[in-house]
This record gives C-alpha cells, structure tokens and sequence, in this order.
C-alpha cells in the first residue's frame, strides 16, 4: 500500500506551486488534481514531471477538472459528443503518461441506467488501459455511483474492466459507510480518498473524528494490498502544510502496518 496527499488540498493555489509545496516538505507521493485546459499542455506536464523527478515524488493518480460534466459528456443519447469526449480524455491520458500517473479517477453518470453506463465506461476504459491507464470510477454522492449498490452493479457487470476508488467522505454523504463501498466493491478498490469524519463533520483531519482506520485499512490489506491511499482534505479543513505533512505522515504508518492492528489501538 502507498499513503499520498492530493494537489487539491491546497486550492485554488496554482498546481505546480500546489506541488512544489508539497514536494519540498517531503511528500512523497502525490494525486495531481488539473484544474484547467491549459495545465494539459506537453510543456506544462513536462514542467510537473521535472518536479516530481527533481524531489522524488511519485504521482499514482490524476484527477480532471472536467468531472462536472461527465454526464453530459459519456452518458447522454447523442453518440457524437460521447466520441469527442473519449478523444478528449485522450489529453488526459498523455498528461498521465509524462508524469507517470497510472489511475484516473472518473465520477461518471448522474442519470445513466446501469447498461448504459456499462457499455460507456468499458469503452473508456479499454482506450485508456491502450495508454497504460487504470479508469477507475470514484464513488460520488451526487451521482449513479454514490449508491454501494450501483457499484455492486457495475462491478458484477463489468467484471475485470472494473477499477474503483473509494472516497470515505461522499460515502458518509450518501449516508452509506465506506466499509458498505469497500465490500461492494471488493478488490477491485485500486484506490482510496480519505480523511477523518464524526460530529465536526464527514472530511476532518486524520485524529479529529472517529473513522476506523485500524479496521478499515486491516480489510483494505486483505482486499488490494496494493491500493494507494491519499489524503484529500478541503483547505479550510487545515491551517498550513505542516498540518498536511503531520497527517500524512500518521497515514504512511497506518499504510505501512496495513494489518497489523495492535499498532494503531487509538485510530
């Protein structure tokens, strides 16, 4: 298992700085969130890759800007914009390769019947798998995959083309536990957004809530050893970077002792 942070924690500071910051205080592994067209450019990938190498960060997932519009995109009856749509996130591909991401995180439908959204994400995903990359589709409150039985669904449907990243918050939004997700989703959980949630709210800092790290990273292990975890906090949820360095730091352990419960008896 590999513990990471997510770019995105410290928005709307631009990405390379967004990096630079996380990089120079010894994170060592990172989720790229791209936040606008331009930041696909070959030079400005080439200029993150440079980072990444210059700092030895791994980057194990990218996350698109254009998630919003995914329903529009892929799952709507008009088959043309669903082809330039896919050629689209050909962009997003070649950004994944330079920077050496595997897993691109998808939100997918809104509105889409189970078939459709099978046939849809398939389709994606054998263009992407062409690249070298790992779709995986990220359960999302406000969408068709906020539901652990939809995912269930999707799984038994699409069989090994199936990749899923579990967001613990949404799931907490969709007022269902991460734990009903990791088993919808069984091995196929390649990787996980996480944070803390209890009474101050469903995305606190690792320790402020009341999750069950130690239980959920012991099935987790049994499931795909080989998931990668990151941080993703909202960026009033902290007050500066030595705050994401001391969580992530709490979490490469956790990752690292994967299993091994008597060594996290307070998380």
């Amino acid at each position: 298992m590999v513990a990471g942070v997510s770019t995105a924690c410290l928005f709307p500071r631009p990405l390379e700085d967004s990096l630079y910051d996380l990089a120079v205080n010894g994170i060592g592994c990172v989720e790229v969130f791209l936040n606008t067209h331009s930041e696909l450019k070959k030079s400005f990938a080439a200029g993150i890759a440079d980072t990444l190498n210059r700092f030895d960060v791994k980057c194990v997932s990218v996350h698109p800007f254009t998630c919003e519009i995914e329903q529009l995109a892929f799952f709507s009856e008009y088959e043309r914009r669903f082809t330039d749509s896919v050629e689209y996130y050909k962009h997003f591909f070649s950004f994944m390769n330079t920077v050496g991401a595997d897993i691109f995180v998808f939100h997918g439908a809104k509105g889409a019947s189970p078939e459709l959204f099978c046939e849809r994400f398939s389709k994606l995903s054998r263009i992407g798998r062409e690249s070298g990359i790992t779709v995986a589709l990220e359960n999302v409150s406000r969408c068709r995959s906020g539901s652990s039985a939809f995912i269930r669904e999707a799984a038994s449907m699409l069989g090994s083309e199936f990749a899923f990243v579990l967001d613990t918050k949404q799931a907490i939004r969709a007022k269902e536990t991460p734990f009903d997700f990791l088993e919808a989703a069984g091995s196929s959980t390649v990787h996980v957004h996480i944070s803390d949630s209890g009474e101050l709210g469903d995305c606190l800092r690792i320790g402020r809530g009341r999750f069950r790290f130690k239980q959920f990273f012991a099935r987790l292990n049994e499931l795909n050893p080989q998931c990668s975890v990151i941080l993703e906090l909202y960026r009033n949820g902290f007050g500066g970077i030595s705050d994401l360095v001391n969580d992530y730091n709490i979490l490469l352990n956790m990752t690292e002792n994967a299993g091994q419960s008597t060594k996290h008896p307070q998380l």
